[in-house]
């Protein structure tokens, strides 16, 4: 088995981005899978040219796509991803889009079909926060997992894709009071986790993960 996993350069006035920084750590091999490893730019549009060009070569079975959430206590697994740009700063190109659809001719929604609350719960096991997320927000995150999964649906019927957000690493926040980080250390034992579920379990598992808000 194959899987494909990308992280994005840094953006926003940030040197590092911990998504990224964890991909490149991670191990070439991860419950028998090889893993294959790409870096995205944080562009609107680019981001899925770059992926699409990624997946043409590799050919894998499973891809799964990090991103940083500045605002994030926990390893984010994503299971939705909707139809809409809808910036709220510039990309790294400046592009600003709003109010617009990733493609025209793609559904309001797509759910991932990796085993999502199965990966929560492996990442739980090595004592790691995380959570089942309803929202990837609407910048470049959401971007990329709609049209991963746009690519899948319409190109790749037996791949697998996904989204992972991850929180600040203790660096980025040295001069932002108050603002959660998790140690790089975690991020990549958490991602190791999340990708062993993602390759072993092909049905996910039935636990309650709702949310209150």
């Amino acid at each position: 088995m194959k899987v494909v996993l990308t992280g994005f350069e840094p953006f926003e006035g940030e040197s590092v981005n911990p998504s990224l920084e964890a991909v490149n750590q991670l191990d070439e091999t991860i419950a028998g899978a090889q893993i294959m490893k790409a870096q995205l730019p944080t562009v609107f549009g680019k981001a899925i040219e770059r992926l699409q060009a990624t997946i043409n070569q590799e050919q894998p079975d499973v891809v799964i796509c990090i991103g940083q959430a500045k605002e994030s206590v926990d390893l984010r697994v994503e299971r939705v991803a909707i139809n809409l740009n809808d910036a709220r700063i510039p990309d790294n190109e400046g592009q600003q889009p709003f109010d617009e659809p990733i493609f025209a001719d793609g559904p309001n929604a797509y759910f991932t079909n990796l085993p999502a609350k199965a990966m929560v719960a492996e990442i739980r096991k090595q004592k790691i926060p995380a959570s089942l997320s309803y929202s990837a927000g609407t910048f470049v995150c959401n971007h990329i997992m709609y049209g991963l999964l746009y690519l899948i649906d319409k190109q790749y019927p037996n791949m697998r894709g996904g989204f992972i957000h991850v929180p600040y690493i203790p660096e980025q926040v040295l001069e932002k009071p108050k603002t959660p980080s998790m140690a790089l250390s975690l991020i990549i034992q958490g991602l190791h986790a999340a990708v062993t579920a993602a390759v072993t379990y092909y049905e996910d598992i039935k636990t309650i993960e709702g949310t209150l808000s």
